[in-house]
C-alpha cells in the first residue's frame, strides 16, 4: 500500500495544478464564475486539503469521485466551455 501513495500524491498535485490553471484562465479569458468554480474544484485534488477535510469534517473525497470529477472537468473544458474553443 505504501508504494502506491507517492505516485497518487504526485498525480493529485499535477491534476490539481492543471485544474487551478484552467480556473485562472477561465477567470481572465472567459468569465469569473466558471473560473471560481474551477478554482474551488481544484482544491479537491490537493493532498493537504484532503487531509484537512479528513481532520475537520471526518471524511475525505474518495478516489473514484476524484477520477469521475476529473473526467467530467476535462470533457467540459475541452468540449463545452469557451476556453476549449480558444485552444482550437
Amino acid at each position: 500500500m505504501k508504494n502506491y501513495v507517492m505516485p497518487l500524491h504526485i498525480i493529485s498535485w499535477l491534476f490539481g495544478t492543471l485544474v487551478l490553471v484552467v480556473g485562472i484562465l477561465n477567470m481572465f479569458l472567459v468569465h469569473p464564475v466558471p473560473g471560481i468554480a474551477y478554482l474551488l474544484l481544484s482544491l479537491v485534488y490537493f493532498p493537504p486539503v484532503n487531509a484537512l477535510l479528513q481532520y475537520r469534517l471526518g471524511f475525505s473525497v474518495p478516489l473514484v469521485v476524484k477520477i469521475v470529477l476529473g473526467i467530467f472537468l476535462i470533457m467540459f473544458t475541452l468540449g463545452v466551455s469557451d476556453l476549449g474553443d480558444m485552444i482550437d
